[in-house]
């Protein structure tokens, strides 16, 4: 393997705020080469974190601000861009540490594969630029040549078929253009559930590992059969975690009674010691609201306990109308729903469990059930931090999923590397 004191090295595309990077470097066995990712709070809080956490003292040259679809610009430098400033490109950064990529792992934006985006978009996203992404992530791995991948989105992308042709297959196939296998049934073995690895949260995911078909002795199929069929499931936790045991032991935050103040803060205390918990700020409509929902949720003979009704409350106090409901109260003894990125617009499908409380979640304690650590900073506007927890793959999550990919490195002898300049590398048009 390419690496330096026996660890495998990463690149990490559509890096986010690092959950996957968080999990890679929580199993100790990988050294994070190069991330990419555009958004300048999500870059800027990985960057933190790689330094502040994981003692990477060049962690502000590791993680590029850069659009991965400008992928020439991207491998080679960049020159004055208005957005994103000036850069050397991966290919001097990576090359510059001496080192090649052992794995490539990340995943496209998903919203343009989500069942629910292609609901809320009149064109079914149809016309999405984001369904093409994973395109320019092959191109990458084509132009790198790692051993392996790791891909993560929702598992809606197993249905999605913009053009009429099912992505699924349009993955599959550019992948072995460029010399990687996927397991043959992915719909059985690929798609995950978070909670089942210690994560509080219903959180189905696609994972795609990958890997190059001369890198490993034997056949692929049977590798990747062993991988998801043996190896990752020894990983899964003996008992899921509950949305109490994650969240309920953290400081309570109650609202406002002092009039003057209620204009700026509807809930009090304005700050805690707790990095990134504090509320958004609720009308007095809501709170009564989310203390209804809360107490009702405690109740033998529940008021709202069907869809339409909830429908119907949100259309009473708000005149509008919706055709999912819109409030959702998390249920203490069970896994949260999936945390996502709406967050970032309102939390009425998270709201907390707490009547005492009468709000929905804080950023930390949509990060505690995407099981971050509580010593992980997020930077930016509060609502570029929902954005990128709810965007973020949970790092338990991916711990087991790094844990998995480095005992099958451990365990499967590599092939001789053929001295011939892949034809790969080659033909790719970047």
């Amino acid at each position: 393997m390419k690496t330096r004191n026996n660890k495998i090295t990463t690149l990490d595309l559509f890096a986010g705020c690092g959950g996957l990077t968080e999990g890679f470097e929580m199993a100790d066995c990988f050294e994070t080469i190069a991330c990419v990712e555009w958004e300048k709070s999500a870059r800027d809080t990985l960057a933190n974190r790689l330094r502040s956490k994981w003692g990477y003292e060049n962690a502000e040259d590791r993680v590029l601000r850069f659009d991965v679809q400008r992928t020439r610009e991207l491998l080679e430098g960049w020159g004055d861009d208005p957005e994103y400033g000036s850069g050397r490109g991966l290919s001097n950064l990576i090359e510059k540490q001496g080192k090649g990529v052992d794995l490539v792992v990340g995943g496209p934006p998903c919203q343009a594969y989500s069942i629910a985006g292609r609901i809320r978009d009149e064109n079914g996203m149809e016309n999405d630029y984001r369904n093409f992404l994973f395109e320019t992530y092959i191109k990458l791995v084509a132009h790198y040549r790692p051993r392996a991948i790791v891909f993560e989105n929702v598992p809606g992308m197993l249905s999605a078929r913009p053009g009429g042709v099912a992505i699924i297959e349009r993955v599959r196939e550019s992948f072995k253009e460029v010399g990687y296998s996927l397991i043959n049934d992915i719909g059985r073995h690929a798609v995950l559930d978070a909670s089942e690895y210690g994560v509080p949260q219903n959180r189905k995911r696609l994972i795609l590992f990958g890997i190059r078909n001369d890198s490993f002795e034997g056949d692929p199929q049977e590798l990747l059969e062993d991988f998801y069929s043996r190896i990752l499931p020894s990983f899964k936790v003996k008992k899921k975690m509950t949305v109490a045991e994650a969240i309920l032991d953290l400081p309570k935050l109650v609202p406002n009674q002092n009039q003057k103040e209620r204009a700026k803060f509807s809930h009090l205390p304005k700050s805690t010691d707790t990095l990134n918990h504090k509320p958004r700020f609720h009308s007095e409509r809501d709170i009564r609201i989310f203390q209804e929902l809360a107490l009702d949720g405690m109740r033998r003979e529940r008021k709202y306990k069907k869809i339409d009704d909830l429908k119907e409350l949100y259309t009473k106090v708000t005149g509008k109308v919706s055709n999912v409901h819109k409030y959702y109260v998390l249920e203490p003894q069970k896994q949260s729903n999936t945390i996502v990125s709406h967050l970032h617009k309102d939390g009425l499908r998270h709201i907390h469990p707490d009547p005492e409380q009468g709000r929905s979640i804080t950023v930390r304690e949509a990060a505690r059930l995407q099981s971050f650590s509580d010593d992980f900073k997020f930077l930016g506007s509060t609502g570029d931090q929902y954005k990128m927890v709810g965007n973020a793959v949970p790092p338990r999550f991916a711990k087991a999923i790094a844990d998995s990919v480095a005992f099958f490195f451990a365990n499967n002898p590599v092939q001789q590397e053929s001295p011939v300049v892949s034809p790969w590398k080659i033909s790719l048009q970047i």
